[in-house]
């Protein structure tokens, strides 16, 4: 069974590698294919060596080979958490093909994390393709249904649309931006409905504990946008790993 495990670290490190470079490019709409990986900074080619994950950013002690330039920290970072990750859904899930789309999702919302805490941006070259994939996986892998999914797909871009709306006339100012609407659909038709209500209430509770925090830290100004995308994204995770268990818990304690 360890070989599993080993192939799954292995292989999420491998795709953590590709995630750095959708991280990178697609907020700048660039292609995810050409040219192969190389330094942003003096735009040589990474040899494959240099470009084994985690393994190259620890043989190149963190800098460009070519010039020297540093290598940001997040690269590795990416690289083992979405081994991590991997290794995680195989041990709540198992060898079985609901994994695989786990897995899909997981990576799918560590770009979009990436992405919106880099520059403010949830691609529709994830969330799009990622409504479609959640239905299908929903209504042939899943073990939640088709109807659920689509119905959290409907619940989750429906709750957050609504707040985008009303947020003008209840704070003055705009709430919700498009790319969290899209990506709540997203998690939706992946989770159903249960889950992603969950996912928004979690989001929400973190992100305002976090918020108050740096307001209180005089980090940031009461005026300053801080992305909901990551806190979502946590939110996500720990409903797919937890959901089921809390959502058990609550209905408990309030039957008494």
């Amino acid at each position: 069974m360890w070989q599993l495990y080993l192939i799954a670290g292995l292989f999420g490190a491998l795709i953590g590698s590709f995630l750095n470079v959708c991280i990178y490019r697609l907020p700048r709409r660039e292609s995810i294919a050409w040219p192969g990986s190389h330094c942003p900074a003096c735009s040589q080619p990474i040899a494959w060596y240099d470009n084994i994950p985690l393994i190259g950013f620890l043989v190149l002690r963190g800098r460009c080979r070519a010039c020297a330039v540093s290598i940001p920290i997040h690269y590795p970072v990416v690289e083992a958490l979405n081994a991590l990750g991997y290794l995680v859904l195989l041990w709540f899930f198992g060898p079985t093909w609901e994994t695989v789309v786990y897995a899909g999702l997981y990576s799918a919302l560590l770009v979009v994390a990436g992405t919106d805490l880099s520059h403010k941006i949830i691609p529709n070259a994830v969330t799009y393709p990622g409504i479609v994939l959640g239905l299908v996986s929903a209504g042939t892998v899943l073990p939640m249904g088709l109807l659920n999914g689509l119905i959290g797909l409907l619940v989750g871009g429906g709750i957050l649309w609504l707040l985008a709306w009303a947020s003008p006339y209840l704070f003055g100012k705009e709430g919700m931006g498009g790319g969290d609407i899209k990506l709540l659909a997203m998690l939706g038709s992946f989770l159903g409905w249960k889950l992603a209500v969950l996912t928004i209430m979690i989001g929400s509770f973190v992100g305002s504990v976090i918020g108050v925090s740096l307001l209180a830290a005089r980090i940031i100004k009461r005026e300053d946008y801080i992305p909901f995308g990551p806190f979502l994204v946590f939110g996500a995770i720990l409903s797919l790993l937890f959901g089921s268990s809390l959502i058990e818990w609550y209905q408990g304690f309030l039957a008494g």
